[in-house]
């Protein structure tokens, strides 16, 4: 049995204010390519399929295509619903897809049901788990102990009543301890949102979303696919890729990656104003690709952000590192703002006003007012 493991697509997003749809459109087909190559059994998609809960046509019109061609290529797909979709908006039409062999999770209930799979004498029992957070766990499972996201997916776990002696995966999009960040991740309060790897002992598979860099977490079977494309710069030496598991038996899990090329990469440079517009600096690398430019000159370049456009068309982001930005301790030079978690820039903007940063508590209650403004945006 093969199985491709994939995440975070976030269809629709920009980075900087440069819609990624193109580049999107572009790498979803050479997902298809190696789909079409590889020939899997199934595909996981586990979760943040949109950068919003209420995704654009033009996102949702390319989903919908991907999602078609994937079944012309005969393909089983596995989605759930990341924390950045709408879980109503991702499980509508879940059942009547079902027919095309396409299985999304619904709305977490407090029950899941696993999918089987069978190919060439290997069963898997696939369980579907949607992002959830322990308020709404505790809401289902009031008898439980919930304190956290490792109590929360403990007490989910436990429902599903696993079968130890099966071939069982999980797809899920959580937070596990360990695991790295990148900038373009949603970050909680303090580590809340940690879940413990042991809570997955039960299963051989655990295919992971939420996180973009390619990695396992505690064993090699317990990994993150990451994000297909590049999604800020603290991204910019990953190599993305599409996670590939050749499945033998129980305790059989081969697992490796092929690597994906985007048709813009994300690179970062330094210098004075006169070296990076060098003509002969510059002259073989790609100048279309995602650029953030740091000029190190000690004054102000004039139209610098127009200026260094003409030759770097996709500068996404410029910034001075001197004498002047280190002493005044300034956040940022520049036209655009900086791709960071709303509690990061709350916390750089009262640290420049009060000299200090915010405390534990001061930012447990902003990032509550957050997520709940985002969620009555849903």
């Amino acid at each position: 049995m093969k199985l491709i493991h994939l995440s975070d697509l976030h269809i629709g997003k920009r980075v900087n204010e440069f819609p990624m749809i193109e580049d999107q459109r572009y790498i979803l087909e050479q997902i298809l390519s190696v789909i079409g190559d590889e020939r899997p059994d199934g595909v996981i998609l586990a979760g943040d399929i949109y950068d919003k809960a209420v995704p654009s046509a033009e996102a949702v019109a390319l989903f919908d295509d991907f999602l078609v061609r994937l079944t012309e290529l005969g393909q089983t797909v596995f989605m759930i619903s990341g924390n950045h979709d709408s879980a109503e908006r991702i499980a509508f039409g879940g059942r009547i897809m079902e027919s095309s062999h396409v299985y999304v999770s619904p709305v977490y209930d407090g029950h899941i049901r696993p999918v089987p799979l069978e190919k060439d004498g290997v069963r898997a029992n696939l369980y579907l788990l949607p992002f959830v957070k322990p308020v709404q766990v505790r809401h289902l499972f009031e008898d439980e102990s919930i304190t956290d996201y490792s109590t929360a997916m403990a007490a989910c776990i436990r429902e599903m009543n696993v079968d130890p002696d099966a071939l069982n995966i999980l797809v899920a999009h959580q937070f596990v301890t360990g695991a790295a960040r990148c900038d373009s991740e949603e970050l909680s309060v303090g580590g809340t949102d940690n879940v413990d790897a042991e809570v997955f002992d039960v299963f051989d598979y655990v295919a992971l979303g939420h996180l973009h860099g390619p990695q396992h977490v505690a064993r090699d079977t317990i990994r993150y696919s990451g994000s297909p494309l590049k999604y800020s710069f603290s991204e910019r030496n990953q190599v993305k890729s599409v996670t590939v598991l050749d499945i033998a038996g129980k305790g059989q899990i081969g697992i490796r990656t092929v690597p994906l090329k985007a048709m813009h990469d994300m690179r970062e440079i330094r210098g004075t104003y006169d070296e990076i517009t060098l003509r002969d600096n510059y002259l073989g690398t790609n100048t279309d690709d995602y650029m953030h430019i740091i000029l190190t000159d000690e004054n102000d370049i004039p139209d610098a952000l127009a200026k260094l456009r003409v030759i770097y068309p996709n500068l996404m982001r410029l910034e001075y590192d001197n004498t002047r930005t280190r002493t005044n301790n300034e956040i940022f030079v520049g036209e655009e703002q900086v791709s960071k978690a709303e509690i990061d820039l709350l916390d750089e903007l009262y640290e420049l006003q009060n000299g200090t940063h915010l405390s534990d508590a001061q930012r447990a209650y902003a990032q509550e007012l957050f997520e709940s403004i985002r969620e009555e945006m849903l």
